[in-house]
C-alpha cells in the first residue's frame, strides 16, 4: 500500500514538490472516496478540505430554482478543488458532485493554513501552484458558461 507522501508526490498539482513539504501535507491528509451522485461538498457548506483528484469526474454545480442543478466545470483525475489561501468566509460557492466513484486525497484547510504560515516556502510554493490551476479553471469555466448560454 502506497504511503500519503507517495500518493501527494504522484499527483500532477504537488509533481517536484519537496519531499519534506509532502511529509508536512502528508500530516495534513487523508484518502477519501466518493460514489457516484454523492456530494463532496455542498454550496454554502463550511471549505473544511482541499481536494487533490485521483481518478473520477466531479460536477461542479449551481442551483436554479428554473433550471434545478446545472453543471458549470468538471473536474477529473490530477486536477484540484478547492482553495486554501482566500480570505474568509470560507465558504463553498457552488456544489461538487461525484460522477462517478471518485478517489481523492483530502488536506484538511485549517492544517494547510497553520502549515503555511509555518514555512513560508511551502506557503509560497502552494501558490504559485494555486495560480497555475486559477487561471487554467477560469479559462475552462469562461468556455462551459458560453456553452450552457449559447445552450439556452
Amino acid at each position: 500500500m502506497e504511503s500519503l507522501e507517495q500518493l501527494l508526490a504522484e499527483h500532477p498539482f504537488l509533481e517536484g514538490l519537496a519531499p519534506h513539504h509532502l511529509k508536512t501535507l502528508a500530516a495534513c491528509a487523508q484518502v477519501r472516496q466518493f460514489t457516484a451522485g454523492q456530494f463532496l461538498f455542498r454550496e454554502g457548506e463550511e471549505a473544511k478540505e482541499f481536494f487533490l483528484i485521483r481518478s473520477g469526474q466531479v460536477a461542479m454545480e449551481i442551483y436554479t430554482s428554473r433550471r434545478g442543478p446545472i453543471t458549470i466545470q468538471t473536474r477529473q483525475e490530477g486536477d484540484v478543488l478547492g482553495w486554501v489561501g482566500l480570505p474568509p468566509p470560507y465558504q463553498w460557492n457552488f456544489d461538487a458532485r461525484a460522477m462517478v466513484i471518485v478517489r481523492t486525497i483530502a488536506l484538511n484547510v485549517d492544517c494547510l493554513r497553520r502549515a503555511c504560515e509555518e514555512d513560508h516556502e511551502l506557503g509560497y510554493e502552494l501558490l504559485k501552484r494555486f495560480t497555475g490551476c486559477m487561471a487554467r479553471h477560469f479559462r475552462s469555466l469562461k468556455l462551459q458558461l458560453l456553452d450552457i448560454i449559447h445552450g439556452v
